[in-house]
């Protein structure tokens, strides 16, 4: 059966279903996650289900808890963006550490589950709470409003302030810009073990310069004065403070005299006795772990991490019952864990090789083991492993197949829940046995008579994977589908699919979103290729993208489509390409090349000018202007339109983006326009960086997409 675009839009997702957020509860009994419901995919419950065995069960129905028309507040919003949430309904919830409750915010309200009493109930009885979270024993809620910090007895009661002032210019326990977007740290306060103090942050604005930008919907425009720091200019200053939840006493922690800093990350020690903090230079290139006395706010530095490029941020740091801690460096050319001793003193280096950890997944202390994912057989794929952080020993592998593992490991024993898919299999989530053995499935998903896709799984052809050769020898690699009925006897056209940043990874051994499969049907053949600079390779093929966007990665796209042109099905004259945000961008320098190989691109939402960029992302690649002035001249696109071909390009981008702002495409349409260089774009009023706010608004763009390739490569339709 041939697969169309309104079926890929409809319900129930033709992917089946699958669980997301999954967690094990404290106590190991029971597994929670979320779900998207069978005739809404943009609408996600509550589920649980108990690792001895039954049916799960639905715990929180969204549509019991919202109704239709309900509002979330701005801040809410632009969590969601930074999150990369586009669905409503339950999008988060939290266990406390003793098992006894569930919290679960449900658009602005918040909820409690309360297992004892098998039923939940609202705290909230003002609707506007952000980055609410349930204190380690349970004891309070707490959620931050207005930029200030409040708490909730759990057992009910009335709201307190813990912070007064907050504003959006000079705000508490709220995460700056830059923290949410580059830094990968969406909170900013973290309780202590003993539920006594909460760590929090007070970020001062006003020196970030304002950049005035368009809000435009769809029956008016708002003038967003945002506080956005661009490359070169001015950052928000990030002060930490420790505050006692009895009495409301505040002290500071002494980050150092140069508040030109990046608060990265804050933990607290097992014992509540010291709190930690990640502080990283402006440059990037140096990072420092600091050990607090919550008490005096006095501070020492644990241990330095130092790069000549940057040193990359993670969520490694693990403590141990000792006092002694876990953690991930790329000191020897690839990510790796090491062990120290609570001084900082390095013990021993427990894992190596030319190959990249990806994350630490869990520890099992009584065995002195960590479990860790890694791409260690090939980047195609990710597997979980356990190592002996004790001694020396090789990584055992926990689980099998050529695909990718997402995994969340029981705080005790080992156990796991694990989520696997591969390019034929679509997610599929168990519960695993510390050995890797399967307990009981949570969501099998099995692609059988029934479920969604079967009918066009026939439709499929197993994907190619293959290598090129980057001009230093390093392996690029790539991944090619042919659509339904391919001929290698016929020339088809190609798209190439690119992204080309280092937050992203476009080759590897998953299940395709169904979009995909439509310009299958179409008849185009996909490719994509991972040029250096992309993850989950070594500190070499990630660093020789440095201060080099925009040349790096154009050399290695264009090797990719050297490689396609001499594939004898493959009409050379037929080559187009898309992307979106960094791929968009990486989409208009392929299209600007001299004499470009590609006949017709789709840039979404892309950045033109890298200095418009913000500090964090940009610098950490590209330096400033300052130190590197001709590599941003060379990276700015709008330099060599002259080199687009007339006609050869669809432009899309949101009309209230806050992330790439809309600035980047009106002057990238006035340069075109100067040029006489005819162009198509496709706007979508009220539509933030992801242009998807909607199933809709989804469906719409894929379909603008395709029409464009459609008449711009004529393509045979596959039979």
């Amino acid at each position: 059966m041939k697969l169309t675009l309104e079926r890929v839009f409809a319900d129930p997702g033709l992917s089946g279903p699958s669980a997301r957020g999954v967690k094990l509860s404290p106590d190991g009994k029971s597994v929670t996650y979320i779900k998207a419901k069978a005739d809404d995919q943009r609408l996600t419950d509550l589920w649980i289900a108990d690792v001895a065995g039954g049916e799960p069960r639905l715990l929180i129905d969204a549509r019991a808890f919202i109704f239709e028309g309900q509002s979330i507040s701005e801040a809410e919003k632009t969590r969601r963006e930074r999150l990369g949430v586009q669905t409503r309904g339950v999008v988060e919830y939290h266990w406390d550490e003793e098992g006894r409750f569930i919290l679960v915010p449900l658009e602005g309200d918040l909820w409690l589950y309360d297992l004892a009493a098998g039923k939940p109930r609202r705290l909230s009885q003002t609707p506007g709470a952000v980055d609410a979270k349930i204190s380690p024993k349970g004891a309070w809620v707490s959620f931050v409003r207005d930029e200030n910090l409040y708490v909730i007895p759990s057992a009910g009661g009335a709201e307190r302030a813990l912070t007064f002032g907050g504003t959006p210019l000079k705000s508490w326990a709220t995460p700056d810009y830059i923290a949410q977007e580059e830094m990968g740290r969406s909170t900013a306060y973290w309780w202590s073990p003993d539920e006594t103090k909460i760590a929090l942050t007070f970020v001062d604005e006003s020196g970030v310069d304002i950049v005035e930008r368009a809000d435009i919907d769809a029956a008016s425009t708002t003038i967003v004065s945002q506080r956005y720091p661009r490359v070169g200019r001015p950052n928000a200053v990030v002060d930490l403070h420790v505050l006692d939840v009895a009495s409301g006493a505040m002290t500071q922690i002494d980050l150092g005299e140069d508040k030109d800093v990046y608060l990265a990350r804050a933990a607290w020690s097992k014992d509540g006795g010291t709190l930690y903090a990640q502080r990283q230079s402006r440059d990037q290139k140096r990072l420092d772990l600091l050990a607090a006395k919550p008490e005096s706010g006095a501070t020492r530095v644990v241990l330095t991490e130092t790069s000549d490029h940057w040193v990359a941020l993670h969520d490694d740091l693990r403590f141990l019952g000792d006092g002694g801690f876990l953690w991930s460096s790329e000191r020897s050319g690839a990510r790796h864990l090491y062990l120290y001793a609570a001084d900082g003193t390095l013990i021993r280096q427990v894992t190596s090789g030319d190959w990249p950890v990806a994350g630490i997944a869990g520890l099992d202390e009584a065995r002195g083991v960590v479990l860790f994912t890694a791409s260690k057989a090939s980047p195609l794929e990710r597997q979980l492993y356990e190592v002996s952080y004790l001694g020396s020993a090789e990584p055992k592998a926990l689980t099998s197949g050529e695909g990718w593992w997402s995994v969340a490991v029981a705080r005790k024993g080992g156990a796991f829940v694990g989520t696997y898919d591969d390019d034929a299999t679509p997610p599929r989530t168990g519960l695993y046995g510390a050995d890797g053995s399967l307990a009981r499935w949570i969501e099998e998903n099995r692609l059988e008579q029934g479920h969604p896709f079967h009918p066009y799984r026939e439709r499929i052809t197993p994907p190619t994977f293959g290598t090129v050769k980057a001009a230093d020898g390093q392996d690029l690699w790539w991944v090619m589908r042919t659509p339904p009925g391919f001929d290698p006897k016929k020339r088809y056209p190609v798209i190439v699919q690119v992204y080309g940043g280092p937050a992203g990874q476009m080759v590897d051994r998953m299940w395709a979103p169904p979009s995909d499969l439509l310009y299958l049907e179409a008849g185009f053949i996909l490719f994509s290729l991972d040029n250096r600079g992309t993850p989950n390779r070594s500190v070499a093929f990630k660093t020789a993208l440095h201060e080099k966007t925009g040349r790096i990665d154009v050399e290695d796209q264009l090797l990719g489509v050297q490689h396609l042109a001499g594939l004898p099905y493959v009409d050379s004259n037929r080559i187009g390409v898309t992307g979106w945000s960094n791929g968009g961008y990486l989409t208009l320098m392929l299209l600007t090349v001299s004499d470009s190989p590609y006949a017709a691109g789709v840039a979404g939402a892309p950045m033109t000018d890298l200095a418009l960029y913000d500090t964090h992302y940009m610098e950490r690649y590209m330096g400033t202007k300052t130190s590197n002035g001709p590599g941003y001249e060379a990276g700015e696109m709008t330099r060599r339109i002259e080199h687009m071909r007339p006609g050869s390009l669809l432009l899309i981008h949101g009309m209230a983006d806050d992330n790439v702002t809309f600035d980047h495409s009106t002057r990238l349409i006035a340069a075109l326009q100067a040029a006489d260089i005819d162009f198509e774009m496709m706007l979508y009023p009220g539509l933030r960086h992801r242009a998807g706010w909607t199933m809709n608004h989804v469906r719409h763009r894929t379909r603008a997409t395709l029409d464009f390739f459609v008449r711009k490569l004529r393509p045979d339709p596959a039979q």
